[in-house]
């Protein structure tokens, strides 16, 4: 009997499965909240949640998460310095430290400069105190990485901090996404590492002794290790063992998958049981990455979405994640009579809602605070407030309390209306404190001069709209369409007629989505339905939905690809080879192929290694492209792609082929 425990670390629960993978057999599921001061607290609730005895039997612990997704979603992550090699920044960047250094290579892979080591000496010790890693990115670094190695030598020699190359990430062109991919990889390392230190220090205390496994955003297995060097991997993790999960949970080949989570709702579009890959790479939080991942599309739209009131009056849902007032007030119930005294329903807050109130997490690691938000934390340690307590303690205009800073950093979380609130006021969901939910709906319900009972219709309808446009959006980027529905005004126009129609409309509209809608995330039940109905479609969600992420960890595979470009020379009857370790030239076509096979095999037995794999097989795809130009007689070389893929597939995958193998032959 092969066991494996699988974890998901999400913004707001953390999830947990035991899978006997052989027969396709969900032993135990659990949830925990997930505890953002302390990662190993969640995760230690949520494995005894379990009821689980026979841990010393557990073969593999796999791991999922969207803390990488959200934190970029948040902009949220570790203060990062940025070495540019031979090019000015080409558009905006996640970083605020940054330097650009002489040098880069051309399309050849030869140096446009030489490397200025005086001035790369220079500007890494210009960052040392100011910054928590290191992000290196050469200009055309994919057709030689001498220069980002150069320079990751040395910062390796002046300081003591992380670092990493935008080479090592990423074969792909795209100087600007290259360089957004290392600056984002830096800034999550610390963010994984204290999961990943979390798990560890609870397997410990369960003696658990299995290798732990982390999914990747094409949803795929890695190791410990590599999740180390390369958290970027790990964006979009969350939704792509989501999706891993729904198949494993489903027999639904064609489908539109939808994973509402706390922060995010994901959705997916199935063909055959397999997601599409983005070639292109992720796009997370605005910034499009070289990272390969499932073709997911995120939307900050999930049970723990911040409900506010604009300014019009019109009710806004996410894309920020707050804590819910039933969830904290159920842990420190005096937040509902601080709530019962409130603002003016006139007063006007520019950055703030009427429900919002705040908690300490952590404190800062290298940020100087000022001396209001100094304050702030001290008032907080002791628990958490309402905005309006502590204008009063501060005896201050609660517009100039602006506290999205420590938000932003780590060091407090925001309390406020959310989804799950909503759901508790209708009584859908009871499992944390309704009367501060209730009081909330209240509050912004008289600032929007409704009932109680029309703003919830009102939220709860927004909501289940929102909901149906994420699903059309979708659609319409599968069918590689730029169009933006909620930006576009005429587009709205028909989905209000179609959403949310009222009597005697001079005419109706509808849409029709042609294929199931498979819910996952525990608040699928409360809200998808309705979606399904106006959606004209049906709706699957599958038993263990709640708990797919985890699931989908337990039942991914390891696979690692390298690949190798190989093009013409500068002169005649020559080739270059591009890897991501080195360039070469050859005289020969077949010299430089062999070579690059071989080591392409060699690298790519190495990287399955690393993520863990024990018994993985290679699939090699070899492709010479020729030009055909009509004007000559022969045809001309024009690039030779190699691509090698170690595979380790799951056991119950490997039961299934032998299955089959075995009827085939009888």
């Amino acid at each position: 009997m092969s066991l494996v425990l699988g974890i998901d670390t999400g913004g707001t629960y953390t999830d947990g499965v035991v899978v006997e993978l052989r027969n396709k057999q969900i032993l135990k599921k659990a949830k925990a909240l997930t505890t953002r001061e302390d990662l190993s607290i969640g995760i230690r609730n949520c494995i005894a949640y379990l009821d689980f005895e026979d841990f010393k039997n557990i073969s593999a612990v796999s791991l999922s998460t969207t803390l990488a997704t959200n934190a970029i979603v948040e902009g949220r992550g570790c203060e990062v310095g940025l070495l540019m090699i031979g090019s000015d920044p080409i558009d905006t960047l996640p970083v605020r430290h940054y330097y650009v250094l002489p040098g880069g290579h051309d399309i050849k892979g030869h140096p446009n400069a030489e490397l200025d080591l005086v001035k790369t000496r220079q500007a890494i010790c210009e960052l040392k105190g100011k910054v928590d890693a290191i992000a290196i990115s050469g200009y055309l670094s994919v057709r030689n990485p001498e220069h980002e190695i150069a320079v990751m030598k040395m910062v390796n020699e002046i300081l003591d901090l992380p670092v990493v190359c935008a080479h090592q990430l990423t074969t792909s062109l795209g100087f600007h996404e290259r360089t957004v991919t290392a600056v984002l990889n830096a800034r999550l390392i610390p963010i994984i590492t204290e999961l990943i230190e979390s798990v560890k220090k609870v397997l410990n205390e369960k003696e658990i002794k299995a290798p732990l496994m982390i999914v990747k955003g094409d949803g795929c297995m890695m190791g410990e290790a590599l999740a180390r060097e390369k958290p970027i991997e790990t964006i979009l993790s969350g939704p792509a063992s989501s999706i891993i999960g729904g198949t494993f949970l489903t027999k639904t080949a064609d489908a539109l998958v939808l994973d509402m989570g706390g922060t995010t709702t994901d959705i997916a579009i199935l063909k055959n049981g397999i997601p599409r890959i983005n070639q292109e790479g992720a796009t997370v939080g605005g910034w499009l990455t070289r990272v390969q991942a499932a073709q997911i599309y995120t939307y900050g739209l999930g049970g723990d979405s911040y409900i506010q009131i604009h300014k019009d009056g019109e009710i806004l849902i996410g894309p920020q994640r707050v804590w819910p007032l039933s969830v904290v007030a159920y842990h420190h119930p005096y937040l509902i009579n601080e709530l019962k005294v409130n603002f003016d329903q006139t007063y006007d807050l520019m950055f703030s809602q009427a429900t919002d109130c705040f908690m300490f997490l952590k404190q800062a690691t290298s940020e100087v605070l000022n001396d209001l938000e100094n304050k702030v934390v001290e008032i907080l340690q002791s628990g958490p407030r309402s905005l309006y307590y502590l204008t009063q303690k501060l005896n201050i205009d609660p517009n100039l309390l602006n506290l999205q800073h420590l938000i932003n950093l780590g060091v407090l979380a925001r309390i406020s209306l959310t989804p799950t609130d909503i759901l508790h006021t209708k009584g859908i969901y009871n499992q944390w404190n309704r009367e501060a939910a209730e009081i909330g709906v209240e509050v912004l319900a008289n600032r929007t001069r409704k009932s109680p009972d029309e703003f919830i219709r009102s939220a709860s309808e927004k909501i289940i709209n929102d909901l149906c446009i994420t699903c059309l959006q979708s659609l319409v980027g599968c069918d590689e369409q730029s169009i933006k529905i909620k930006n576009t005004p005429e587009v709205m126009y028909f989905m209000q007629k179609a959403l949310s129609p009222v009597q005697d409309q001079g005419f109706d509209c509808s849409y029709k989505i042609n294929m199931p809608i498979v819910g996952l995330g525990a608040p699928v039940w409360a809200w998808l339905p309705e979606v399904a109905k106006k959606m004209n479609t049906s709706l699957v969600i599958p038993e263990h939905a709640e708990v797919a992420n985890a699931v989908g960890a337990a039942t991914g595979k390891i696979m690692e690809t390298v690949k190798v470009l190989i093009k013409p020379g500068e002169n005649d009857g020559t080739y270059l080879m591009h890897a991501p370790w080195e360039r070469k030239m050859f005289e020969i076509l077949e010299d430089a192929v062999s070579y690059a096979l071989s080591e392409a095999k060699k690298q790519a037995e190495l990287a399955a290694s690393k993520a863990g794999a024990k018994e993985f097989e290679l699939v090699v795809n070899h492709t010479d492209r020729y030009a055909h130009p009509g004007i000559v007689e022969n045809d001309i070389y024009v690039e030779s792609l190699i691509e090698v893929i170690a595979v380790e597939r799951p056991e119950w995958e490997r039961e299934e082929i032998k299955e089959k193998f075995f009827i085939d032959t009888i």
